[in-house]
């Protein structure tokens, strides 16, 4: 029966084994769905929260993968809006990917809102005032774009595709997946910018308060501009693993040097903004405050330069020139570390702009905050990594992801 659901042309590693490895995910899986309904039935006195971090692990985490999630839409951009054909052998996994950090995401604002049961409340009592407002329908309706472009990736199971209805229906959404590829971008625009946002407006929290242009602070256009440049690279990095693990060669060299060469460049402009929007932070934004920039920055190991440095330099330009240049991006091992380190790079700037935020004493009387997570805390943040190892193995293995690996990896 297994073999049956396999895609014609492919070879996949027993079942036994694969039921190994779904098991030992499903145990960490298992853990973490215990700790989240821990949450839900005790309520939120299970963290570590505290009037000190209202926001805390669960919110970096949410706009961490919603940051690595963005491989999706400008995948999605490229191929259908700029046109770059190429990208057709991977923007299958860019959207699973995708749909696995959007539901994340959700996941994770459902946890986090203690009372899973009113989450329709944001919907039907929604804050017109509030950027996050915005952010809970943009990111609801982008979910439901990358849904409808992972649907298709289903029916065109071997199985599936039999049925004449299901086959012509894939079919048909192919034919307009451009719309639903345009609609994507124009959603992930104004949710990844206002994620950002949030911070940039926050002016009792100077570390994170930005100068405007027009009604939108920096953040908005950094975050925007951040998620396109480094989700691709997660998607890279991702499909770099999968080919490691199932030891197949799965997509083609120039698709990857593509989208890493469009990767670099907007990582690359990126970075050269974000460094002017710092500095520009630190001698202007701050002084005007009557705050020295060494007043955000502590002698704890948490929160020292080092973090700065390593966000602009290491995880910034080191991995944008190597992907700018030819021969960085053909040479495997620097090609692997500079996608690794733009992706660590995102998620070091969405903990900065979270949790140091909250960290930074704003009041003359206060000192460093500094959080540790509780073990429930943890355990649901892993939660959506083990499911989103499952449903890569459940996918891989049952569906065509992969145009170029039969060609790639042909079966003796």
């Amino acid at each position: 029966m297994d073999t049956a659901l396999i895609p014609d042309g492919v070879k996949r590693c027993p079942l036994p084994k694969f039921a190994i490895g779904l098991t030992l995910v499903g145990l960490v899986l298992a853990w973490g769905v215990y700790a989240m309904l821990l949450c839900w039935i005790k309520g939120l006195n299970q963290t570590n929260m505290n009037n000190a971090y209202g926001f805390a692990l669960w919110i970096w985490a949410d706009l961490a993968v919603i940051a690595l999630g963005g491989g999706a839409f400008f995948t999605g951009f490229l191929k259908y809006i700029v046109g770059k054909d190429e990208l057709k052998n991977i923007i299958n996994y860019a959207v699973l990917i995708g749909f696995i950090c959007y539901s994340s995401a959700l996941l994770i604002l459902a946890i986090d809102i203690g009372q899973p049961l009113r989450g329709w409340f944001i919907f039907w009592h929604a804050n017109v005032h509030s950027m996050l407002t915005e952010v809970a329908f943009c990111l609801s309706c982008y979910f439901g774009v990358l849904t409808i472009e992972y649907i298709p990736l289903i029916l065109e199971n071997k199985q599936i595709d039999k049925v004449p209805f299901f086959h012509n229906l894939s079919h048909n959404m192919h034919e307009i997946m451009a719309i639903f590829a345009a609609t994507g971008a124009f959603l992930s625009f104004f949710h990844q910018g206002s994620l950002g946002g949030v911070a940039g407006v926050l002016f009792g929290r100077p570390f994170g308060y930005r100068e405007h242009i027009l009604i939108w602070p920096y953040t908005f256009f950094l975050f925007t501009w951040s998620a396109a440049a480094c989700g691709p690279c997660f998607t890279i990095c991702i499909t770099k693993l999968t080919e490691k693990i199932s030891g197949k060669k799965l997509v083609r060299d120039n698709v990857i040097e593509l989208l890493a060469k469009i990767s670099g460049w907007m990582l690359l402009t990126y970075i050269i903004a974000k460094s002017v929007d710092t500095w520009y932070w630190a001698t202007h934004t701050a002084p005007e405050m009557g705050l020295h920039v060494s007043h955000f920055y502590s002698n704890n190991a948490l929160y020292g330069y080092w973090i700065l440095f390593t966000e602009l330099v290491v995880c910034g330009f080191v991995p944008a020139i190597i992907l700018v240049t030819n021969g960085g991006r053909k040479n495997k091992f620097t090609l692997i570390s500079a996608v690794i380190l733009a992706a660590v790079g995102v998620c070091l700037n969405r903990w900065v702009m979270v949790l140091q935020v909250l960290a930074v004493p704003v009041l003359p009387f206060e000192s460093w905050e500094l959080y540790m997570p509780s073990w429930q805390e943890v355990a649901t943040t892993i939660l959506p990594v083990a499911y989103g190892i499952i449903l890569i193995m459940i996918s891989y293995r049952y569906l065509p992801i992969f145009p170029q690996e039969k060609e790639l990896n042909p079966v003796e």
